[in-house]
């Protein structure tokens, strides 16, 4: 059986759905596909490099779903819409935003979005480095909030035991911490308001 590369890696993201992050393995997927594990290794050398690839497919959906940025748009219209965009991207698949976190994207043809967020910023005024470190602020508090996120909820609407807050209240000395005791309906549920207010936190700052 011939294993094309793009399927490979389609059949991988569809099993990380299935398995989580954790329970993705080589040996797995090569169960999935029908063949031996040592098939793969003609494609990914490892599986860190079977994970840049599907980081970089899942990317690479996200810049054709969202397109570049447009001339009617401001910058800090699109900007919003970026983090917002990347963060649904994250969530449509279990574990999505740990399995990208970190990854090297393999597609050259991704600096072309990449140009064109930055030329976005520098046409608006900013510098280079200011733009950059913008996007890049934008970037990290989508990922780092949407891997919190996934953990509480692995999959949309199913909560982590782990994370129910009637079990945390009961661990909680309601006399010593009450506000630790308030704060987990902050932490814990919420997540698109709270999103969505750390995201405007983020472009007021910019704008400053």
């Amino acid at each position: 059986m011939a294993l094309e590369r793009d399927g490979v890696v389609r059949t991988a993201l569809r099993t990380l759905d299935e398995v989580g992050l954790d329970g993705l393995t080589v040996r797995k997927l090569a169960s999935e596909l029908g063949v031996q594990a040592p098939a793969l290794y003609w494609h990914f050398k490892n599986k860190q490099a079977l994970l840049d690839e599907m980081a970089t497919a899942v990317f690479a959906d996200g810049v054709r779903e969202f397109g570049l940025p447009d001339e009617s748009t401001t910058w800090a219209e699109w900007a919003t819409e970026y983090g917002r965009q990347l963060r649904r991207m994250l969530l449509r698949y279990r574990d999505g935003a740990r399995m990208f976190s970190g990854r090297y994207l393999t597609d050259n043809t991704l600096f072309a979005p990449m140009e064109s967020a930055l030329r976005k910023f520098t046409d608006a005024g900013f510098s280079l480095p200011d733009a950059a470190s913008g996007l890049l602020t934008i970037y990290c508090y989508t990922v780092g909030f949407t891997i919190e996120e996934q953990a509480v909820y692995p999959r949309p609407g199913k909560r982590d035991e782990q994370y129910d807050l009637s079990k945390r209240a009961k661990r909680i000395d309601r006399e010593k911490f009450p506000l630790a005791l308030a704060a987990g309906e902050v932490a814990f549920t919420r997540f698109e308001e709270r999103f969505e207010k750390g995201l405007q936190t983020i472009i007021a700052g910019i704008k400053r």
